[in-house]
Order: structure tokens, then C-alpha cells, then sequence
């Protein structure tokens, strides 16, 4: 390993205080917005710049990592501290309006988005027979 790589690996390393794992389950695709909680002294850089980029626009996790140029899982945890302090946020969104659905019932859009990512989740799981 050469020794910009070797420094590479420390400083992910002291980013995320030697942690592996993020406090909150993060998908690639989760979407992120900046929030009212404010940074403490401690935060580092890369806490500023993930606010700064999400004041821009809603930012993916995915989108921050590789506008960053860091691992996947230190932009998780950095995200994740973020979230503890409140200074980014999940946005609430609504599910498509769709001529013919109730208020407030769910699209097929989203009920196919949510059965896809359960298979994808558990792709060996056995599905229950219909009733009725």
C-alpha cells in the first residue's frame, strides 16, 4: 500500500472515530435534507460540507458520498451524526396522488416500490397465498 493510501485509511478512520457502523439504517437511495439542529465545535469539515451540500438540494447518501469522494460507510456515519443533531433531516414526502385512489391511500406506484424493495431485501422470503 503506498502512503497516500495509508493516509486515507487513518483519516476515515479518525472521521468516523474509529466506528464501523452508523446509529441509523441508511440505504444508498436515502434522500437527505438540511435540518434547523446546529453543528457542535467537534465536527469535523465533512459535516459542513454534507450540510452545505444538502442546503443546495436533497442529496442522496449515494450522491454524497461520491460528490465527497469518500466511502459509503463513513458518509453513513457522518450522516448518521448529522441526524442525531438534527442539522439534516428525512423529508416527509407524500405518496402520488392517483385519479381513482381514496385520500390518503397509497399509490401503486408506491405499494410497487415498497414490494420491490422487500423482495430485493429478502429475495428468499415465501410469499403468503392471497386471501379470498
Amino acid at each position: 500500500m503506498n502512503e497516500g493510501g495509508r493516509e486515507e485509511y487513518v483519516r476515515a478512520y479518525a472521521l468516523t472515530g474509529g466506528r464501523t457502523q452508523p446509529q441509523h439504517i441508511l440505504a444508498l437511495e436515502t434522500v437527505l435534507v438540511a435540518g434547523a439542529g446546529r453543528l457542535g465545535p467537534a465536527h469535523s469539515h465533512e459535516y459542513e460540507e454534507i450540510l452545505a451540500l444538502c442546503r443546495e438540494r436533497r442529496r442522496s447518501v449515494a450522491e454524497l458520498a461520491g460528490l465527497l469522494a469518500r466511502p459509503v460507510t463513513v458518509v453513513k456515519i457522518l450522516v448518521s451524526d448529522l441526524l442525531d443533531s438534527e442539522a439534516l433531516t428525512l423529508p416527509v414526502t407524500t405518496p402520488y396522488d392517483v385519479a381513482g385512489t381514496e385520500p390518503g391511500a397509497p399509490s401503486m406506484q408506491l405499494l410497487a416500490a415498497l414490494s420491490a424493495g422487500l423482495k430485493r431485501k429478502w429475495p428468499d422470503a415465501v410469499p403468503y397465498r392471497r386471501a379470498g
